[in-house]
């Protein structure tokens, strides 16, 4: 079987543009931000948030190349979910569908490159990632248990403005559990692409302190 990493001609560039850049993706509520920012600090590395990012992304989107993303455009808050079910919420996920790779790729590059830069993302797949690889060790996929992302998403949204902001006039016991399970599923994509290609997942359930799955990381990644 062909290796994931094994690239030529122009994708051989790219991987070389891109051979300072590591990931951390996965699930929702596993603390990637938290971890990013630990290490930025314990190894002087430059941070992208790809959450804050997607607001830039939608205005940058086109209704023909990134239809799932633009949809996104104006949407009042929980419009996304009204009348959706969990499996419906997924399937019109953009990075479901590969609509976030490009963007990402578009803002690493326009990055300087003098010192490693770490991506902080949820939105995107194993399949997108590895063709941009020139091995494993650049990124890793925390994947959390239910009951610990049950735990995170709920302490989360107890802010009223914050659940207001994210949610609208939805209440939470309707759609969190929409939400748990969408997430689940993506979960599921994660590990079964990840595992396919040969790239790490680590679990993540809250019962080790934050600075072990920090070290953790950066010995994968390399940082050390």
């Amino acid at each position: 079987m062909t290796s994931p990493f094994a690239a030529t001609g122009s994708d051989r560039t790219l991987i070389e543009q891109l051979a300072h850049v590591r990931w951390i993706a996965g699930g929702t509520g596993t603390g990637k931000s938290t971890v990013a920012e630990a290490l930025a600090r314990r190894h002087d590395v430059r941070t992208y948030n790809g959450d804050r990012a997607e607001h830039d992304w939608l205005a940058r989107s086109t209704r023909r190349r990134h239809p799932h993303l633009h949809a996104l455009s104006g949407a009042a808050p929980g419009q996304a979910w009204a009348g959706r079910s969990a499996q419906e919420a997924f399937q019109s996920m953009a990075g479901l569908h590969g609509e976030t790779i490009d963007f990402l790729v578009e803002d690493l590059l326009a990055l300087p490159d003098d010192r490693i830069v770490l991506v902080d993302y949820f939105g995107v797949l194993p399949r997108d990632i590895a063709p941009l690889l020139a091995g494993p060790q650049q990124v890793v996929f925390l994947l959390p248990s239910p009951e610990f992302r049950r735990r995170v998403l709920t302490a989360r949204y107890a802010d009223p403005l914050r659940a207001r902001a994210t949610w609208g006039s939805h209440a939470l016991e309707e759609v969190l559990p929409k939400r748990l399970a969408r997430d689940a599923l993506w979960d599921e994509e994660i590990r079964r692409q990840a595992a396919v290609r040969g790239l790490r997942t680590v679990a993540v359930d809250g019962s080790r302190p934050v600075e072990d799955l920090v070290t953790e990381v950066a010995a994968h990644l390399r940082l050390s």
